[in-house]
């Protein structure tokens, strides 16, 4: 079994080497079936794996030492459980759609082979991450997948915007990861091993030390390590404040929505405070931490859904309202249901990502939704999966969204740490907001009046090098693009019926992550749990329901029935528009802040570091001090042979004063 384990990270990492160095000999259709095939087999060897999770068996070991230093052991090992396969089957499934929809989105795209080199790339460095069974092998696969995201997001080099926020999400991501990075040191530094069962096997002793923390005082030595952990998780899963880098990576190909900030990479953070249960569960402090920012990013980035006109921002946007809600579930010990909730939202998240870069391809490469309308009569497919992915987002019973969003608010309502009213309202909120703005983006798509041909040129965004035009009526995709859509939409409509029992309520996490009597949120849910059927039935008559079917039915009304009032409103609310146009200001405070600051630092250090002190001071004023000594001896050395007779007797007479009085 040792082979399969090898087979599903290599495989991929194969086909990205061929198609990312071989490239030009192996041609456009060579870079797409090496890389296809590879991710296949990848797929095939972790369904293989997963089968033999559930006949019990699994794996935990090195496979390699890298080096030992100080009796710490560096190595690259596997750690083969429930939680590891779950994450196995949703990278490496959602990545074959993702790699088959490529070859009709990138058709025409000069850097077609690059592109499929660094999707393939980017599932190696996934899975490593998440097979990991050490800190280390963890951290590579963290920066690997943030370096190739780097690499994906600015794909298209030569445009600015392309560039600027591929640099944004590098150094956003770097402030999460030093945090992540100090949070492993303190792993290291108290327990002295990497490993993941060592670390948790000696925890328990150090829950009652405490540690200083600079300005922070005397703190708890786990809270301090699971906060530093959990900013690294803010980073990679774009938690509020970290969060500024998603957005704009939108700007990458669609693709790379879907497979980065969708289903893989975005949900690390989530994967990563799961796997480390065993030690947030002894700081009530930091799981009160990660609620409120979990709730905070759920509600106020769902406001900012419902004011954009680009289609991938709107999607976007839902993402980060969706990462909160997991991240909430982590804050209540819920761990079952954040991974429930990541596994059914990588399906139709990516559903509805791929969707609308099949809207953008039938659209001739308009991303702007307020000149679109009507496109369900030209686009049936994807007009049919979209509204299963928009259904599913919004949670509506029976589909997988609803599973798993509404086991989240519950728990949300059964705990009782520091944070839980404010996240309960904030959850609650949300399902309205979602419904409001995700049916905003439907209805302004696929119903109501066509609006092709009133957009002027110069303002059409374009997802791709090449311009298609604009204006003329959409026409359907190709079948490598529609078929990806169908094979996603099924489980976006039936895995939360056929998982949340298993996955939520049972015991396919029992012994894989760990949840103390006093956190335990789901047990009380489990007790009133009466199957599938029954949880759908319940949902019919309880408060999300009715809040998620006021938010659609706001969005009919506004975008169908009164299509003329949102203008009025954004006048009359212009003062709330205009916070929610500059995202909360954010992105102003970190170019005054800390880029304005940084810059205004380096100036200093330029005047009076560089000039000053290094030119000024060392290197013009060693110069000077030359120049003086010189000026002196050039006075004494004026070669007239009197001058120095009288320097001589001075001499003389001052050297036998000093022998007389010594």
């Amino acid at each position: 079994m040792k082979l399969s384990y090898l087979i599903v990270p290599f495989a991929p990492l194969i086909g990205a080497i061929l198609a990312g160095l071989f490239g030009t000999q192996i041609g456009r259709k060579g870079a797409h079936w090496v890389t296809i095939l590879g991710v296949l087999i990848s797929f095939i060897a972790s369904c293989v794996v997963f089968a033999d999770v559930l006949a019990g068996n699994t794996f935990n070991g090195p496979l390699y030492t890298w080096m030992e230093s100080g009796g710490v052991h560096f190595e690259v090992g596997f750690l083969i459980d429930q939680l590891t396969v779950t994450m196995m089957l949703v990278v490496t499934s959602v990545s074959l759609m993702v790699h088959i929809y490529t070859i009709g989105y990138m058709e025409e795209d000069p850097g077609y082979q690059r592109f499929f080199s660094y999707i393939s790339l980017f599932t190696f460095s996934m899975l490593m991450l998440v097979m990991s069974n050490n800190f280390l092998q963890l951290f590579f696969g963290w920066e690997a997948v943030g370096l190739v995201s780097y690499l994906l997001i600015g794909f298209w080099f030569k445009k600015p915007t392309a560039i600027f926020a591929n640099m944004k999400a590098f150094l956003v991501n770097r402030v999460g990861d030093l945090g992540f990075l100090l949070g492993i040191a303190l792993v290291l530094a108290y327990t002295g091993s990497l490993d993941y069962k060592t670390v948790f096997e000696k925890a328990p002793a150090l829950k009652d030390i405490s540690i200083l923390m600079g300005p922070f005082g005397v703190v708890s030595l786990m809270t301090a390590t699971c906060i530093l952990l959990f900013i690294g998780a803010m980073g990679k899963s774009a938690q509020v404040p970290l969060h500024v880098w998603l957005p704009d990576s939108m700007e990458g190909p669609t693709p790379i929505s879907a497979l980065i900030h969708a289903a893989t990479m975005v949900t690390a953070g989530i994967f990563m405070v799961s796997r480390m249960s065993p030690l947030f569960e002894m700081s009530t402090t930091a799981l009160s931490f990660v609620l409120i920012i979990g709730s905070t990013t759920a509600l106020f980035m769902g406001f900012l859904g419902i004011i954009q006109y680009d289609i991938k921002r709107v999607v976007a946007y839902s993402t980060l309202s969706q990462l909160g809600y997991m991240t909430v579930a982590l804050g209540v010990s819920a761990y079952s249901a954040a991974m429930f909730h990541l596994v059914t939202h990588a399906f139709f998240k990516a559903l509805l990502f791929l969707g609308a870069g099949s809207v953008i391809i039938g659209m001739h490469h308009n991303q702007d939704i307020r000149y679109m309308g009507g496109v369900a009569k030209y686009m049936k497919i994807t007009w049919i999966t979209s509204l299963i992915g928009s259904l599913a987002l919004i949670g509506f019973p029976l589909l997988s969204g609803f599973y798993s969003k509404d086991t989240i608010i519950e728990a949300v309502h059964e705990s009782k740490i520091f944070g839980h009213g404010y996240a309960n309202f904030a959850v609650l909120a949300g399902v309205f907001v979602t419904a409001f703005y995700s049916f905003r983006m439907y209805f302004l798509v696929f119903h109501g009046k066509e609006r092709y041909d009133q957009m002027p040129h110069d303002e059409l965004h374009h997802d791709a090098h090449d311009d298609h035009g604009h204006g003329g009526k959409p026409h359907e995709s190709p079948w490598v693009v529609t078929v990806p859509l169908i094979l996603l939409a099924i489980p976006s409509a039936i895995l939360g019926y056929f998982g949340v029992e298993k996955i939520v309520h049972g015991d396919w996490f029992k012994g894989v992550i760990a949840v103390t009597k006093d956190h335990d949120t789901i047990s009380a849910l489990t007790a009133k749990f009466h199957g599938p059927l029954g949880m759908a039935i319940h949902g019919l008559s309880t408060l999300p329901l009715l809040l998620a079917a006021l938010g659609v039915g706001l969005a009919y009304y506004l975008y169908i029935v009164n299509p003329a009032l949102p203008a009025k409103l954004r006048i009359q609310f212009s003062g709330i528009v205009k916070i929610l146009e500059e995202k909360y200001y954010f992105d102003r405070f970190n170019d005054f802040f800390f880029a304005g600051g940084a810059r205004k630092l380096g100036e200093s250090f330029f005047k009076f570091g560089d000039r000053a002190v290094i030119d000024g001071a060392i290197v013009n004023g060693s110069a000077n001090s030359v120049g003086l000594l010189a000026g002196f001896v050039r006075q004494v050395q004026t070669g007239y042979i009197y001058h120095y007779a009288f320097v001589m007797v001075a001499g003389v007479l001052g050297f036998l004063t000093w022998l007389l009085l010594r």
